[in-house]
């Protein structure tokens, strides 16, 4: 007999931002119910700027481990308020605004005295510098692909990307010299890396496809806080750094990466140097994405450090 499928709940949750000159609002998927005994699980997507639809997979979490499991699209993406209108606007989209959204959303779901973080890439970046505040109710922390510091990443993206086609690796070079990022054969040349160091899977699943074409739809996010690509970071973030504030997270704390991860070793290692309570887990068959890669043995890692 088969359990019955975990409850789904969507909503949205009002978010006043002062300088946003509108009403905004963040969009919330619940798979089970966070008003059970179990922790709920807060998902913090990547980009920044992309959805939560890549991440969906762990929602089986909801059935696994009866975990209740918060997805949500942070302001600018996917199904919350969109605000083109500031793209470019480095003093708006500021990893505090985030930290404001989260603290908005864990409130709204009642959930603010007892809940944990899973933050990929990006996302993971958001949760440790959410985490180093210590708010009372976060309990546990998964940082997975997540970098310490943007110098760090670029520095490794860039030596991956010396691992690609000498061809492949001019195309790129002569579109980011000539400001032309946004042409279709630089797009082409991204896509090599990506499916070597993102997602290694031969067809990308539906749901990491949702997330590229919520970017493509607004871009305002990620290229104001970002640039064109993972490797070409010209964007605010290109100088951010946690490392210096690591220590002050207080919450037992998952690392994950994988062995092909854009987010390579030298990228994690300070997260796991630094933070007080730490366990760090790497995919072998993985990139970037080890929860599509390598789901199974993914949400029995994820699942088990949460029980």
């Amino acid at each position: 007999m088969t359990s019955p499928a975990p409850k789904v709940t969507e909503g949205e949750a009002e978010f006043h931002v002062a300088a946003a000159g509108k009403p905004c609002k963040t969009w919330y998927k619940v798979v089970g119910d966070v008003g059970s005994k179990k922790r709920p699980l807060v998902i913090l997507h990547g980009g920044p700027g992309a959805s939560h639809d890549y991440l969906l997979s762990i929602s089986a979490l909801a059935t696994t481990h009866e975990i209740p499991v918060v997805f949500y699209d942070q302001i600018g993406s996917g199904r919350s308020t969109h605000l083109p209108e500031k793209k470019g606007d480095g003093a708006f989209w500021t990893d505090q605004l985030f930290c404001d959204e989260l603290d908005n959303l864990v409130r709204h779901l009642g959930i603010q005295d007892d809940f944990a973080i899973l933050g990929h890439s990006w996302g993971g970046m958001l949760g440790a510098r959410y985490a180093t505040s210590q708010p009372k109710g976060l309990n546990k922390l998964i940082l997975a692909n997540s970098p310490a510091s943007m110098e760090l990443f670029v520095q490794a993206a860039n030596k991956l990307k010396k691992g690609l086609p000498q061809d492949v690796q001019d195309t790129l070079t002569r579109h980011e010299d000539a400001g032309t990022t946004d042409s279709k054969e630089y797009e082409a040349a991204t896509m090599a890396f990506y499916k070597l160091y993102m997602c290694r899977l031969e067809t990308w699943p539906d749901e990491l496809n949702a997330a590229f074409e919520w970017l493509a739809k607004d871009p305002t996010v990620y290229h104001t806080m970002n640039g064109p690509n993972e490797f070409h970071v010209i964007g605010t973030l290109k100088t951010w750094s946690i490392i210096d504030r690591l220590h002050n997270i207080n919450v037992s704390t998952l690392v994950l990466n994988g062995y092909y991860d854009e987010s390579q070793d030298e990228t994690v290692q300070p997260l796991f140097n630094n933070i007080p309570k730490c366990k760090w887990v790497q995919f072998a068959n993985s990139s970037h994405m080890p929860h599509l890669e390598e789901t199974v043995r993914y949400l029995d890692i994820v699942g088990n450090f949460l029980a």
